[in-house]
């Protein structure tokens, strides 16, 4: 990478805003070292910050051997809570260290979190103000309620017809973040994240990229990890909503 585009150095020793990423985990220790790498490889000099939500398979560990810091809350508290945790502490090293732009990841998509580069670059090029993924192939799901129940509520309440209505994978300059805080809970914080950037008028892009990452499949666990999803859309819905 060319002083130029360098994160942490520009001509003349200039320092150019850090380029960082945040990345929900709760007992991924066999993925996240493949996400994290890929991450470092993909974004040399990227900010790591695991969101980690009382993991208890040595998932910390792993990822502080990556080089990453570690926000935990001590118990679970769900991703939304967890996620914003940790960005708070990312927003706080602020003056100190100028930040650009934030990907937040989630932590099973291993090596193919390298493309979410193309996420980074979106906002940086002003195609957008909130970019996020959308998966090139399908992959587990059930019957599609409560994605469905998602896209549905989030065109109803900002008008922006989602097709990737819950999908982790997103970026955005600091200074959006920070607008953005606090996040929904659990697993409501991407729909409340979309509603909320794009009623204050920002501009949301969603980008097709191959990803992959542990699904869920039409399962007992995976009908009810569907469950509790829908149970924390509605809540975040029902508070925007007021």
């Amino acid at each position: 990478m060319s002083a130029e585009s360098s994160p942490s150095g520009g001509v003349g020793g200039e320092r150019q805003p850090a380029r960082a990423a945040i990345v929900a985990a709760r007992n991924e220790a066999d993925r996240i070292g493949d996400t994290l790498r890929a991450l470092t490889e993909a974004l040399p000099g990227v900010v790591l910050v695991l969101a980690d939500d009382a993991s208890g398979d040595g998932t910390a560990e792993v990822a502080m051997r990556h080089g990453a810091e570690v926000v935990s809350r001590g118990r679970p508290h769900g991703k939304g809570a967890n996620v914003t945790a940790a960005a708070e502490a990312l927003l706080s090293r602020e003056p100190e260290m100028s930040l650009g732009v934030v990907l937040l990841c989630d932590g099973d998509l291993g090596d193919s979190a390298a493309e979410l580069v193309r996420l980074i670059e979106a906002v940086e090029d002003d195609e957008c103000d909130l970019a996020v993924a959308k998966f090139a192939r399908r992959e587990g799901g059930g019957f599609g309620i409560a994605i469905g129940y998602a896209r549905e509520q989030i065109e109803r309440l900002c008008g922006f017809r989602a097709e990737a209505p819950i999908s982790g994978q997103r970026a955005m300059r600091a200074e959006l973040l920070r607008e953005l805080l606090p996040f929904a809970d659990g697993f409501g914080i991407e729909l409340g994240m979309t509603i909320d950037a794009a009623r204050a008028g920002h501009r949301v892009k969603e980008i097709e990229l191959p990803l992959s990452h542990r699904a869920t499949y039409r399962s007992l666990r995976g009908f009810l990890h569907r469950g509790h999803q829908l149970r924390d859309f509605r809540r975040a819905v029902g508070a925007r909503r007021r």
